[in-house]
């Protein structure tokens, strides 16, 4: 009987596409990959650091694999394993804890899987993680999540992920090109290209040797791969080059995904942004001028220390105004080790929460006027394999949720259709499916 192990993953694209990468190590080993809820002999939880309670949902997770089989043997990896070692090692039914220079030798870690009395924790300090290790994910036929940089070199006083994964590093070209061959090999029609600080590659052992750019050029040559997107860049790494040659792409398609975090410029540097408000109005007025149809997300913190209500307002009004498709709102909170946890001016939690909900709603508002311009139009949509009550989504190119009837037959199929109208639940609905589209 082969033993069997469970994955859960906490947290960002990056985190699916390591723990895809640790599936594949384990799958060596002789393991039958099961799902969470079935019961496992292992179960690895792949942990965040960024979102809030990391502590609360690794305990949380650690209980409910400990309820499908109690006498598992749990392995806790990822950002908050190598940030608080010691806290995890703590919480009941923990049997090993491994860093970020440790989580893809894991095997070697682990002699038998059997349960010791003591918690084993393998955890170097961030520095010795110098190496790049590649990347994907799996089991989606649809798209996959392609790691091409990890760590960062920039320091934002909120962020921990420098402390959790340590300095740029990234693979070469000629690697992540032979990736991407070998995913469309197994017939994912989609990749999403991630990293901590992607625009940021070409770093390897300290020295820059590529460009992102030169990396997007290499990929849109990439046969049998239909499209390529990027998952966020910095506005300050996103070049007119990168943005002209997207707009020309054979495969890169029109959506970015662009961080801002504050449209206050008095925040932006007490966050130690490098960049400030007018620079972001110019990459989304460049973007937009070439590619009217082009999805453009955005990343903002609320409540930020030192945020006063006009500060928020200057935020809000400068977002509500900028040619924008949706929003990710994260609401602050303070994180060990951190500058701006040190920082005067802490905003109370029950504004911080006023705040969040104010975004939300403009987001639901930019989303939907963004929607509404689609409408009416012919558009080529990737369908997807899930399906409720006879209906399926899928995306279009500009990162448009739509569905339509359920046909198995246009599943992981490029589709060109026409875009009829919004649904009441803000997807977009499609009346007729045409012919797929032959490259």
């Amino acid at each position: 009987m082969s033993r069997k192990v469970a994955f859960y993953t906490l947290g960002c694209k990056l985190n699916y596409s390591e723990t895809s990468t640790i599936g594949r190590q384990f799958k060596a080993a002789g393991f039958e990959t099961v799902e969470f809820t079935d019961k496992a002999d292992v179960y690895l939880i792949n942990t965040c650091s960024v979102t809030d309670n990391a502590d609360k949902k690794c305990r949380k997770v650690v209980k409910e694999a400990l309820k499908h089989s109690p006498n598992a043997y749990i392995m806790i990896v990822g950002c908050y394993a190598q940030l608080k070692p010691k806290e995890i090692s703590e919480i009941p039914g923990v049997d090993i804890v491994l860093g970020a220079a440790e989580k893809f030798q894991l095997i070697d870690y682990v002699k038998d899987f059997t349960k010791q009395p003591k918690t084993l924790v393998f955890n170097q300090p961030i520095e010795e993680a110098k190496e790049f290790v590649a990347s994907y994910s799996y089991g989606d036929r649809t798209r996959t999540f392609l790691k091409v940089q990890d760590g960062c070199d920039y320091s934002c006083t909120f962020c921990t992920i420098p402390l959790a994964r340590g300095s740029s590093r990234s693979d070469t070209i000629e690697n992540i090109v032979k990736q991407a061959e070998e995913i469309a090999a197994s017939g994912v029609k989609e990749i999403v290209l991630t990293g901590v600080n992607i625009g940021d590659f070409g770093i390897r052992e300290g020295k820059r040797e590529d460009r992102f750019f030169d990396l997007v050029k290499a990929l849109d040559e990439v046969e049998g791969i239909e499209r390529f997107r990027i998952s966020s860049i910095e506005p300050n790494l996103l070049t007119n080059e990168i943005i002209e040659f997207v707009s020309t792409s054979k495969k890169f398609v029109p959506h970015f995904h662009i961080p801002l975090q504050s449209g206050s410029n008095k925040i932006l540097g007490l966050m130690r942004r490098r960049y400030r408000r007018e620079l972001y109005v110019e990459r989304v007025a460049k973007i937009k001028e070439i590619m009217p149809d082009c999805c453009i997300g955005v990343d903002v913190i609320v409540g930020f220390p030192g945020e006063s209500r006009e500060d928020f307002i200057d935020t809000y009004n400068f977002l509500n105004d900028l040619n924008i498709s949706y929003l990710h709102v994260f609401t602050y909170s303070e994180r060990e080790n951190t500058p701006a946890a040190e920082m005067d001016g802490s905003v109370p939690g029950s504004q911080r929460a006023d705040r969040s909900k104010m975004l939300h709603i403009l987001s639901d508002k930019k989303r939907r006027a963004f929607y509404e311009t689609q409408v009416g139009k012919d558009a080529v949509v990737l369908f997807e394999g899930d399906h409720k009550d006879g209906i399926m989504n899928g995306f279009t190119e500009n990162y448009v949720k739509v569905r339509a009837k359920y046909d198995p037959v246009a599943v992981n199929e490029l589709r060109r259709v026409n875009l009829t109208g919004i649904s009441p639940e803000g997807e977009v609905e499609v009346v007729e499916l045409q012919e797929e589209l032959h490259h």
